[in-house]
């Protein structure tokens, strides 16, 4: 009871401070913001109106790296092995995809090669410093390619790599990155406590509290933006917390993990698919057809009325729908105790739902929606 008090401490520190920097962040950018506003209003994913600070991930890692000491200080000596070993592990290598994004952030002039290449070196790094190795994922061809160290090795690289950037893509309005961060950490925090399993549960509260603290100055006004070095980051982190459930608890099924994680991973894999097969495009190129824009454009835009006083409420509405949808799916699949089966069949209904609701909102067809406004606004996005 004295370990979990104390990783619960640990995580409302890490929201306390990632808050207090993010609100630093926010009330100092006269000066850095030369640097870190992102000022373009023109691009295709771009739905804010005023230059605001694109830095927020500092935050994110000052909050964690914050609470890491307090466990590290507080803790007895065999938490301070087992738990805060592991989370500063992770955190080290989170540092080459959180640097090369917040580089991005500050210059706007980073590789996608670049990006993905850091990503894979930081996926590499974990699975080095914390065996954090797919041993399986529960399809028996796949799985005896995986008792192979090296495939294994590679194939968890490429996973990390595509969980990682798909919170950079689902980042498109106020809260929608970091409310459903919060609800796969939550899902994976309680899997690990009730498998008992300490780093895992304190990795996910870690995240959370973090998450919740950049939050406060993200929704529902955006006056803060994760950037791309806190969207990688919070991928990462929870790309790696369910690669460790699954190398660490046989018992649970990969199906159940990737069900927590699927409506990111859905919105990355049909992303390239929809770019690269159905457009003939490159996938590394930005459109405005994301889900989220798509209910804004066709949803949001239609129910609610624009309001100059508050422009922000359109963009923050958008979280109405994806936060119930994270939540509900969450809670289903954590009801669903080890049971591969019945896990796979819920991803399989998120991923029906996901493009029944794509293909609908794409062509139009909200008839019983009604229209309040000519066309949408565009407005802060996080």
């Amino acid at each position: 009871m004295r370990d979990f008090t104390l990783l619960v401490t640990a995580s409302v520190l890490a929201a306390l401070v990632s808050f207090l920097a993010c609100k630093l962040i926010v009330v100092t950018q006269r000066w850095h913001g030369a640097l870190s506003l992102d000022g373009d209003m023109r691009g295709k994913q771009k739905f804010h109106t005023i230059a605001v600070p694109r830095i927020g991930g500092v935050g994110l890692m000052l909050g964690m790296v914050i609470a890491l000491a307090w466990i590290h200080l507080g803790s007895p000596a065999p938490v301070r092995t087992d738990v805060s070993t592991g989370v500063l592990a992770l955190i080290v290598s989170s540092l080459p995809v959180f640097a090369v994004g917040l580089i991005e952030d500050l210059t706007k002039r980073v590789s996608v090669r670049l990006r993905l290449g850091l990503t894979l070196t930081s996926a590499l790094l974990a699975c080095w410093s914390l065996q954090a190795i797919l041993p399986r994922v529960d399809l028996p061809l796949i799985d005896d390619a995986l008792a192979f160290a090296p495939v294994a090795v590679l194939a968890t690289a490429v996973a990390v790599t595509g969980v990682t950037n798909s919170i950079n893509i689902i980042d498109g309005f106020n809260g929608i990155a970091g409310s459903t961060v919060i609800a796969i950490l939550a899902g994976m925090g309680f899997l690990g406590w009730r498998l008992d399993d300490m780093l895992v549960l304190n990795l996910a509260l870690l995240g959370l509290g973090a998450t919740a603290g950049f939050m406060m100055m993200n929704y529902p006004r955006g006056r803060l933006f994760l950037g791309d070095g806190g969207a990688y980051l919070l991928g990462f982190w929870c790309a790696e917390i369910a690669v460790l459930l699954v190398s660490r608890h046989p018992e649970i099924s990969s199906w159940q993990v990737l069900a927590i994680c699927a409506y990111p991973v859905t919105e990355v894999l049909y992303s390239m698919y929809r770019k690269k097969v159905l457009r003939k495009m490159s996938p590394t190129i930005p459109d405005r057809l994301h889900l989220h824009m798509l209910l804004y454009r066709r949803c949001i835009c239609r129910l609610l009325p624009r309001d100059d006083r508050r422009p922000w409420q359109r963009n923050a509405a958008v979280t109405w729908l994806v936060a119930p949808w994270m939540t509900v799916s969450t809670l289903a699949v954590v009801a669903l105790g080890t049971d591969g089966s019945a896990a796979a069949t819920l991803l399989a209904v998120q991923v029906a739902v996901y493009l029944a609701v794509y293909v609908r909102l794409l062509r139009g067809r909200w008839a019983f929606l009604p229209r309040t406004s000519s066309r949408p606004a565009r407005l802060r996005r996080a």
